[in-house]
């Protein structure tokens, strides 16, 4: 699938990615700002200050947002990670002038309203309780942190509740205006697309912005460690993670393979040890996740206490014996249902959108899905193994999480020697 990518005289780039065939067009706004460029005292302002730009702007009120783009029959939202927030919109391809002014609206010229700014961090602190009492959300925070102790890329995106409750209107203007910059934005559109036109819309709504910026992240040191959140609940939840690849890294294809292998599919090594063959598990899965500077693969599964003691090993064997023995026909397998994920996927304008955008951002252009599709083809069993190797056996500490009535675990002692 083709693309375009084009560059304002400001540094906002413009990518956009061409499907005649559809109906509908989705357009968004990503900035390369996420929950690791806040201070440690700012920790959930990035997350915050997305939910404030749907709360009215200059021209529009909350209220008449929502209605001007349900209107139309379109959808909007937005979401906060990391390393990057994004707002984005889909409608039907003749209302893409209004879904292109309604983004740059609310990520431009939000007036982030007081009355507004205490309804929401009661919304946010709601937010916040309802993924703690959400273990299979809330262990890949405590899983993050663990690896990443005492640092922004450690913390959670939502931040702390009393934290939360206290974010001031000047609080979020500031963040704001250190991050949300042209040159760290990416303007995306997907679907049935006019290029003269958006081109055009572009640079009537985004060519006075400016390109100063002071919101650069610190570099993410992996540690390594434990977090046990001892609780009386039915199940166990624990995940391992293990000191993973960035994005740019070459291991990064393989990597992804060995994470289907593993633990992708009903048919993954995980599943069906865990699963079909014990009945350890419900559910029970391997990933491998990646930011500009690092990464974290990893494994999960939740068990009954009773089981706990037989699932450590089986989960240490699993992931011992991908870096020994990996075959030609299971590595084919976990190609095979990466490439159709993929392609499948980018049936979709919103999914195309999200590819478009976010490897803009990370690569400086969105990347040609028959390349991509091309480099996962070339990743051979040998090299499942070799990647293997190199995750599970550099040295570094793992990091793990658990959730649930802890057992053996609760110290978290030994658990370095159980998996590695």
């Amino acid at each position: 699938m083709s693309h375009r990518l084009h560059t304002l005289p400001n540094g906002l780039r413009i990518a956009i990615a061409p499907m005649p065939h559809v109906e509908t067009t989705s357009i968004g706004v990503w900035v390369d700002v996420g929950g690791r460029h806040e201070r440690a005292d700012e920790n959930g302002v990035a997350h915050m200050l997305e939910h404030m730009a749907f709360k009215g702007t200059a021209r529009r009120t909350a209220r008449g947002i929502a209605e001007e783009i349900e209107g139309a029959g379109g959808y909007i939202n937005a979401y906060t990670s990391r390393e990057q927030t994004a707002y984005y919109a889909r409608v039907l391809k003749d209302d893409l002038p209004l879904a292109a002014d309604i983004v740059a609206d609310i990520v431009l010229n939000s007036t982030f309203p007081e009355e507004e700014l205490a309804r929401e961090r009661d919304v946010v602190r709601q937010e916040i309780a309802q993924v703690n009492d959400t273990p299979d959300d809330l262990i890949f925070d405590l899983l993050q942190e663990a690896a990443y102790p005492d640092q922004a890329v450690g913390r959670s995106i939502l931040g702390k509740p009393e934290r939360v409750g206290r974010f001031q209107r000047a609080e979020l203007q500031d963040f704001m205006g250190r991050g949300y910059a042209a040159s760290r934005m990416v303007l995306a559109a997907a679907g049935s697309v006019d290029e003269d036109a958006l081109l055009k819309l572009a640079e009537g709504l985004f060519g006075d912005l400016g390109s100063p910026h002071d919101c650069e992240p610190e570099p993410g040191l992996w540690r390594g460690g434990s977090k046990i959140d001892d609780r009386d609940i039915e199940q166990v939840h624990l995940a391992i993670g293990l000191n993973g690849v960035a994005y740019d890294d070459p291991d990064f294809p393989a990597t992804q393979v060995l994470a289907g292998l593993l633990g992708g599919g009903m048919s993954s090594r995980l599943f069906q040890e865990i699963r079909e063959r014990r009945g350890l598990a419900y559910s029970t899965f391997a990933f491998a996740g990646s930011m500009m500077d690092g990464g974290m693969f990893g494994v999960y599964a939740a068990t009954d206490p009773e089981a706990l003691a037989e699932l450590q090993p089986v989960l240490a064997d699993e992931i011992r014996r991908t870096a020994e023995e990996v075959t030609e026909e299971e590595t084919a397998r976990a190609r095979a249902q990466m490439k159709a994920g993929m392609v499948m996927s980018l049936e979709s304008s919103s999914a195309r959108l999200e590819q478009v955008a976010r490897q803009a951002l990370i690569y400086g252009e969105p990347q040609e899905t028959d390349a991509w599709l091309a480099r996962v083809d070339a990743v051979t069993a040998d090299e499942v193994m070799r990647v293997a190797r190199r995750l599970f056996r550099t040295g570094d500490a793992p990091a793990m999480a658990v959730i649930g009535p802890a057992g053996s675990l609760k110290d978290g002692s030994g658990f370095t020697e159980r998996f590695l």
